[in-house]
């Protein structure tokens, strides 16, 4: 008979606003067991994940942990309870070492002073027992990204958590990474622990998990055997409609060469080469993919082409006219949109509304106004239809942006940027931390706007994306351009992630055929 180790019963979490992020939610999980948690963005999943680990307080319901009804204040208490968290964005200091990371806040001491030495000792040992080797003096900014997650998992570990919930652990992963944290995650609950998977990965859950929980709209609608159900009922089960998984898209048929770069060199502020000699195009009617592990100069590249970043040499022309000088604005004016990775730094201003984040590229133009004021009628018609087309889930136009669920906020960055007719789009990770409703609806407008003569250069970390979207394929590696693929759909995940890894690596020769006029 299972025992069940956590209770969360008829948990109710309402916002000072009004929002209701959960109703009479029951969730448990079984002692020795992976659980997804799953659902839509602004479904309920990190609200009472947030409950459970202390940074939130509910207004009803009761927590039981080991069979102990618990009241958890702050996340120092959820750690007392056994309870860890391993939250999307590592919380790592990035300057200090693996073990001063592992062992911050209950350092081991020597005549009063921290004892490096022994905090690397008791580090190697914490490694070797739950099989999750890293180097204890490397600095964490070091580290590639599986290495960081294997840190804030040990982290966790050390801390004595049993119940350890892992929030899109997967998302920044190359499937080899993927691979090597389900075995050591199975490894984990094979000794015992009980593990909490959120994810938007299906796929992932079906391979991983035992049992799952679904929300929907802050309610719990139900609960499954994995082995039980296909990714399809599962995506039923979150959205409460069927879903397409899969991206149908006729043959592109690419024109002329409209984004082209040639040999871009971009330099960190440390002097190294960031991005080292690219050249690429991007034609009409085509979508690009950019494979890579994050740190490879994917988003430099992004951001140089939309004038976010300087570039030290190398020329970024749109439709045969150079970039370089140019403001953001002006760059826009070319027909340059651009769906930033960072949207809460980049793509919205959480704290205006939906109608002024959806109007702010276009407001000064001359149909937007009457004479010295704003016309806002037709601001607001054009507002309500950009809701209504991109199926934005908001209260009204006027409503914050931070008060939207992650996958509405991106729809609104979209609702912009694939508004204004651009020639080009940079897309980078447009679908990251989105659920499966809202990925099938902007994948499916990628496509539109490649099929309406749009030249689009997709930037994705989910390699079943870029591997279903993209007409051709460019692998990242270490600022170079690794691979080149014509056609990318000769090529598999796996395959692909050896040469982001730099694994493999074509030759020059191979290279060149993703030549800079296409």
């Amino acid at each position: 008979m299972p025992e069940e180790i956590l209770l969360m019963d008829k948990i109710t979490k309402v916002y000072p606003n009004g929002f209701v992020a959960n109703k009479d939610v029951t969730f448990s999980i079984n002692k020795g067991e992976i659980h997804a948690l799953v659902g839509e963005n602004g479904a309920g999943k990190t609200t009472l994940m947030k409950i459970l680990f202390g940074i939130e307080t509910p207004e009803e319901g009761r927590i039981v942990v080991k069979g102990k009804e618990v009241k958890i204040h702050n996340p120092l208490e959820a750690i007392e309870y056994g309870i860890g968290m391993v939250h999307q964005h590592f919380m790592l200091v990035p300057s200090l070492s693996v073990a001063e990371n592992i062992y911050l806040g209950m350092e081991p001491k020597k005549n009063g002073l921290f004892d490096f030495e022994e905090a690397c000792r008791l580090t190697e040992e914490a490694c070797k027992k739950y099989n999750l080797i890293v180097n204890p003096r490397a600095a964490v900014q070091d580290l590639p990204v599986g290495q960081k997650q294997k840190v804030e998992i040990l982290k966790a570990l050390v801390r004595g958590a049993d119940i350890l919930v892992l929030d899109e652990p997967t998302a920044v992963l190359t499937p080899q990474e993927t691979a090597e944290l389900f075995v050591q995650l199975k490894a984990l609950r094979d000794r015992g622990h009980t593990i909490v998977f959120i994810s938007h990965k299906l796929n992932e859950i079906k391979e991983l998990c035992d049992r799952l929980t679904v929300l929907r709209l802050g309610k719990s609608v139900g609960k499954a055997i994995v082995a039980d159900v296909t990714e399809q009922d599962i995506s039923r089960m979150m959205v409460g409609r069927d879903v397409v998984l899969k991206v149908d898209k006729p043959k592109a048929k690419p024109e002329n060469a409209v984004l082209k770069v040639k040999n871009l060199v971009i330099v960190s502020e440390s002097g190294k080469r960031i991005v080292d000699d690219v050249s690429f195009s991007v034609r009409k009617g085509e979508i690009l993919g950019m494979a890579g592990v994050e740190g490879n100069g994917q988003s430099q590249i992004s951001e140089a082409i939309t004038g976010l970043l300087p570039y030290q040499s190398g020329t970024i022309s749109i439709n045969d006219v150079d970039v370089k000088g140019k403001s953001i604005r002006q760059i826009r004016e070319m027909g340059v949109s651009h769906v930033s990775e960072d949207r809460m730094t980049y793509g919205i201003s959480a704290t205006s509304g939906v109608k002024d984040n959806v109007i702010s590229d276009r407001y000064y133009k001359p149909e937007f106004n009457k004479g010295l004021f704003l016309d806002f009628k037709k601001i607001d018609e054009l507002s309500d239809q950009l809701i209504k087309d991109f199926l934005i889930k908001c209260n009204d136009r006027d409503e914050a942006v931070r008060m939207l669920s992650g996958g509405n906020m991106q729809k609104v960055v979209v609702a912009r940027e694939f508004s204004n007719n651009p020639h080009v789009i940079v897309c980078n990770q447009p679908t990251r931390g989105v659920d499966v409703g809202a990925t099938e609806f902007i994948r499916k407008r990628i496509v539109e706007l490649r099929d309406e003569g749009t030249a689009v250069l997709l930037i994705s970390a989910d390699l079943n994306e870029v591997l279903e979207l993209s007409d051709s394929l460019i692998v990242m590696h270490n600022g170079k351009i690794a691979a080149y693929f014509e056609d990318a759909s000769i090529i598999d995940d796996m395959t692909l992630g050896e040469y982001m890894l730099g694994v493999k690596t074509q030759t020059p020769e191979e290279i060149a055929r993703v030549a800079y006029d296409k």
